[in-house]
């Protein structure tokens, strides 16, 4: 184990500029100002011994095991928290501190457990290591009771153990906590030999506490004193592969450490560029679902969806496949039959899918699961920028002064990115949030928003457009930007229609429910506090007018001159972990990779020439219109990949109709999901784990995905739509993912420079990555928008059509967890269900007593949809009149209740404002209980499939 990361333990070598000559054990080294002297070490190659010092954290000088000896100076410092100065003789290895070391470390050995060859990080523990290394072969002391080495274990977290008895109080576990994570759950108790780490002080454990599960303080701690369950169960790790999550749009990287093919642990990789070796819950710990008991690994079908599923083999599944999608085509026609690509799956994959569609099929009738959450992002940002995509990379919230969240919740949806956000406001940005529930980026340990917008839901417009009103009346516009940057027309027209008193904080005021001044201070913060940078998510896609408030930000970074640099932007936060790359690979039955139309000559024409197929230059029909048509008659075949649309879109009574409409419903997931129900064949798919492909963040960050393990259905999800297409008469030539994407390079101007090869020399690239950006670009729109001059957008703020009344009176808005995933389909089937075993509803306080309903109570929750049951949860923060859910139990199905309203413009349902009443029940519903009843029959089958 090597004795120091190559990572800087003083100031980062970037930043520095002076430059620092010195002496090290007869060796002169030149380091930049402020770098300690541990650090000057390593460029020098000398190794210094250590224990509480590591790459992740800053020095701390509390081990006494880095000390040195310095000409000149009396004692002997800590290398760590030392800086270098010009001419110091420093000697990292002397008699005098060769007794020192050994004495501090033979003090940390006499209190510590004799257990080296049992111990479970046996083989991979700095206390042992740091012990070789400083020469110590006996311990003389024993402290007789005064010593922890009797204390309980605590292992009430799933994934972890603390064993108290194996401490040395470095404090590392507690420092990650704070500066890593931010959520300050650990603490040191206690004094001398009777300090110890604690979880909290009010709390009698991990899992009681206010811990996270981040896994930050478990890879932070040098003994085996945080130790994973999965390595005391499996052993230590023997090889690894460097990997990429298959949860958020994050997108961190990690080490998959195996033994064999069996995975021991994911540990967040430290040159990931995109998590920078920090992790959430579910990436660090939620894998397991890979090998869980309910996972589909055979093909199964069935004649009608009343019938029991039978095994299949894979010639047979794709034979029925294919034989059913062409005799729809043949009754019903060319436009009969379509696809769905998956979010959750490669770049490569969903390329496959859209091209199986277009090429096999004979349309354009493929659609992702972006139409449902971020399809606004995609064409607003085209409208006004020329781009479908965030302009920044996650590094530049480190040169942030001022930071706008509307509609996210980072802390819960995105919570790598939420940490590194938390860690700047800790350094003095400023916080504008724009939510309609108090979220933890509101007031959290050590932070607390300059503003908090809490607009009522539907308003996001109104809201944008007032900021847009201070900063033109009161002459806060960024003229040299506006001048040399935007189109100077758009610009003039959209001035004189923000600066109408309509959009005055006064008058969207009363719509919003936000005081006049808050809006007035936020706008002025964010037009004069620095750079400035906006971050979004699905609570302002989420609506009928998503894209309307997607071009209000992109007006108000343009007014205020805040993009084309770091720290400043706008950055919508992608869902899932592909969400954007199955966007760029067109995805959308408008636009073939790159988001061209498919209307183009030149485009269509290149595809075609490639294919050797000719495309239909018509669009095809979206995941609506897709339902539309069933129930109309004239859509009856559907590919589903990866996706779980009946518990994800809206309105779930449509979406069953739309189904139960289709004569061949064809799904390929792990889990025999909602949508599954509806279906005549299943085809088992594969996870992250088993494949080789791409991953594009949402930071345009395209990362490679390895595979570490056999796929255990037998194929890859690319290799089952190739043969989906030779079954159709369109075959499809590939060995391997590196080659597919060789052909989205060939056919995508963005994605030209990309390959394997470059992806495996730097990490990750962002595109565009081409000619003229052939390492990829972090910062968009850099001297100039790529659509030439930016567009100023008129956003009239339009009230939605769901509207409140008597029979209706709350308003409905949904989100995510930090422990669970979308549908849940993944983190269901994991020991994340500890900490979320239901969806509950947060109602005010004040609703829930004119309704007499009590905190853990039945409710029934009806909308004009329809309705569903789930228990009370009275909490403040959300505002009178508002009620907040999460959507990851299928129990429960959030989207019975949601309204087929969309985006005027891409279809975006409108999740985030239902018009609800609350009232008390006894239970749940009828529909409830016999969801738990072919719940028990589905889990029966896969039961049964597995053994």
């Amino acid at each position: 184990m090597s004795l120091i990361s190559e990572t800087d333990y003083g100031t980062p070598l970037s930043r520095a500029e002076e430059q620092v000559t010195l002496t090290i054990d007869g060796q002169t080294v030149t380091v930049p100002a402020g770098t300690s002297i541990m650090r000057a070490a390593v460029d020098a190659g000398i190794s210094v011994p250590k224990l509480c010092a590591t790459d992740s954290l800053e020095a701390f000088g509390s081990c006494r095991l880095c000390l040195v000896e310095i000409a000149g100076r009396s004692g002997t410092p800590a290398s760590c928290t030392t800086p270098v100065a010009p001419g110091l003789v420093v000697s990292t290895q002397t008699e005098r501190l060769k007794q020192i070391r050994r004495g501090v470390m033979e003090l940390y050995i006499s209190d510590h457990p004799l257990d080296c060859l049992t111990c479970a990080a046996n083989g991979d523990c700095e206390l042992q290591d740091m012990a070789g290394a400083v020469g110590l072969r006996e311990v003389r002391y024993g402290y007789d009771g005064a010593n922890h080495l009797g204390q309980e274990k605590d292992e009430s977290n799933p994934y972890f153990t603390f064993d108290p008895s194996k401490c040395i109080v470095c404090s590392r576990c507690v420092r990650a906590c704070e500066e890593v994570q931010g959520t300050f759950a650990l603490t040191i108790q206690g004094r001398g030999f009777g300090s110890k780490v604690s979880a909290g002080a009010l709390a009698d454990n991990f899992l009681s506490s206010e811990c996270v599960s981040c896994g930050a303080c478990v890879q932070a701690c040098p003994t085996a004193t945080l130790s994973e369950k999965s390595v005391i169960e499996i052993g230590t790790p023997e090889h690894s592969v460097v990997t990429t999550c298959a949860y958020c749009g994050v997108g961190c990287s990690f080490k998959a450490e195996m033994r064999g093919e069996e995975v021991v642990r994911m540990v967040p990789y430290k040159e990931g560029k995109a998590n920078r070796g920090h992790s959430c819950v579910k990436g660090r710990f939620a894998w397991g679902y890979a090998n869980h008991r309910e996972r589909i690994l055979k093909p199964m079908m069935r004649e009608s969806i009343d019938q029991p599923w039978r095994e299949v083999s894979w010639e047979v599944a794709i034979d029925r496949v294919a034989s059913e999608f062409k005799r729809l085509q043949e009754k019903y026609g060319r436009l009969s039959i379509g696809g769905i690509t998956s979010s959750r799956c490669t770049n490569e994959e969903t390329y496959l899918v859209q091209k199986l569609v277009r090429g096999g099929f004979g349309n354009n009738n493929v659609d992702t699961c972006a139409r449902v959450c971020h399809s606004p992002t995609g064409y607003g940002l085209s409208q006004t920028y020329g781009t479908s995509a965030g302009t920044q990379d996650f590094d530049s919230i480190e040169h942030t002064d001022v930071v706008l969240v509307i509609g996210a919740n980072p802390t819960d949806a995105h919570p790598v990115f939420g940490s590194r956000l938390k860690k700047r406001l800790r350094q003095g940005a400023h916080l504008i949030v724009v939510d309609p529930r108090r979220t933890d980026l509101v007031r959290s340990p050590h932070i607390e928003a300059d503003y908090h917008l809490a607009l009522r839901p539907g308003t996001n417009a109104a809201i944008l457009n007032a900021l847009a009103h201070v900063i033109v009346t009161e002459g806060l516009i960024n003229e040299a930007f506006v001048r040399d940057f935007c189109d100077r027309d758009a610009f003039e027209y959209w001035m004189q229609f923000v600066a109408d008193p309509k959009n005055s904080p006064e008058a969207v005021s009363l719509v919003s429910g936000v005081p006049a001044e808050a809006i007035r201070g936020a706008a002025r913060l964010y037009a004069t506090g620095g750079n400035a940078a906006i971050y979004y998510g699905l609570g302002v896609t989420e609506h009928s007018q998503g894209t309307t408030s997607v071009m209000a930000i992109a007006n108000l970074a343009m007014v205020t001159g805040n993009i084309g640099r770091p720290g400043v932007g706008v950055n919508p936060l992608r869902g899932q972990n592909n969400v954007q790359g199955s966007c760029d690979m067109g995805s959308f039955p408008h636009e073939l990779t790159g988001y061209r139309h498919i209307s183009d000559d030149a485009t269509r024409h290149a595809f075609e020439a490639l294919w050797n197929r000719p495309l239909d230059r018509e669009p095809g029909l979206r995941i609506p219109n897709m339902f539309d048509a069933a129930i109309e008659g004239s859509f009856k075949g559907l590919y589903v990949q990866g996706e779980d649309i009946l518990q994800s879109d809206p309105n779930t009574k449509h979406v069953v109709a739309a189904l139960s409409a289709m004569e061949c419903v064809v799904v390929q997931d792990l889990f025999l999901n909602e949508t599954a129900n509806y279906a005549h064949v299943f085809l088992p798919g594969s996870s992250f784990l088993e494949k080789d492909g791409t991953f594009t963040n949402a930071e345009r960050r395209i990362n490679r995905v390895r595979k570490v393990m056999t796929p255990r259905n037998g194929m890859a999800d690319w290799e089952i739509t190739l043969a989906i297409a030779k079954a159709m008469g369109f075959e499809m030539h590939y060995d391997h993912p590196a080659e597919i994407m060789d052909e989205i390079a060939r056919l995508t101007p963005s994605f030209a420079g990309v390959s394997y090869d470059l992806l495996d020399r730097l990490g990750s690239v962002q595109w565009p990555c081409n000619g003229a950006a052939p390492e990829g670009t972090p910062v968009m729109h850099i001297g100039g928008f790529v659509r030439g001059k930016g567009n100023f957008m008129i956003t009239e703020y339009v009230p939605t059509d769901e509207r409140t009344g008597p029979r209706f009176p709350l308003l409905l808005t949904t989100g995510r967890i930090l422990s669970q995933y979308n549908v849940g389909a993944q983190t269901r089937r994991t020991d994340n269900v500890i900490w979320h075993e239901e969806d509950v509803l947060e109602i005010h306080p004040h609703d829930a007593e004119q309704r007499g309903v009590r905190d853990g109570d039945w409710i029934r929750l009806d909308s004009r949809a329809g309705s569903t049951t789930l228990k009370a949860c009275i909490t403040e923060r959300v505002a009178p009149g508002v009620v907040y859910t999460t959507f990851h139990h299928p129990q429960t199905q959030a989207n019975v209740v949601t309204t087929d309203y969309s985006d005027w413009a891409t279809n975006c349902p409108e999740y985030k404002v239902t018009a609800v009443q609350v009232s008390p029940s006894n239970g749940p519903s009828e529909w409830q209980r016999e969801y738990e009843r072919q719940a028990d029959h589905s889990r029966r089958i896969a039961k049964a499939a597995a053994e």
